[in-house]
């Protein structure tokens, strides 16, 4: 299960509505339907969370580059809708960097005749997990000028961090009339 919910900042305060994901394919589609959600241009935040095992956070403002948080990145890379938050540039790869196994530099020692290569394959899911660190990733100062500092953002736990993050923004009701 996971929840999204989009909370635009106008003149008279927070406004929150929540969101279908499901059409949702890329960054730059949930930047869009976040400048949607508000006309004026004013600061538009996607907040996610998933089964209380990672949340994330998108900041659009007005036409600039969204700005990304994730709590846990290797949580969300199990998940879509964290996989639309993982770019090569927030994890600090090449953009367009084939992440998959390089077929020639595979070592076939055997193991393919049905021999166990359980160590192999545990030092290869090793290798291939820790591309993805278990911890949070992107600009944890997202939040700096709305109330809610990057040491306490790491801090949140994502079983209450949307509301942790709503209740400093001052939009803890509008956000749970979308809950």
């Amino acid at each position: 299960m996971y929840f999204a919910a989009l909370l635009a900042r106008t003149e008279d305060g927070w406004e929150a509505s929540d969101t279908e994901l499901d059409d949702v394919e890329t960054l730059s589609d949930l930047a869009d339907l976040a400048r949607e959600a508000s006309p004026e241009e004013d600061t538009v935040l996607v907040l996610i969370e998933q089964e209380d095992s990672w949340f994330g956070v998108v900041r659009v403002d007005g036409e600039e580059d969204p700005r990304i948080y994730v709590s846990d990145a290797a949580a969300a890379q199990r998940s879509a809708y964290g996989e639309l938050l993982l770019t090569d540039e927030l994890l600090g790869r090449d953009p367009g960097a084939d992440d998959g196994t390089d077929l020639d530099a595979l070592d076939l020692d055997g193991t393919e005749d049905g021999e166990s290569g359980d160590e192999d394959e545990d030092d290869a899911a090793g290798a291939s997990g820790d591309a993805v660190p278990h911890s949070p990733v992107g600009d944890s100062r997202i939040l700096d000028d709305l109330g809610v500092d990057e040491k306490e953002l790491r801090s949140l736990d994502a079983d209450d961090a949307l509301g942790a993050i709503a209740g400093a923004l001052g939009a803890s009701e509008v956000l749970e009339t979308v809950r």
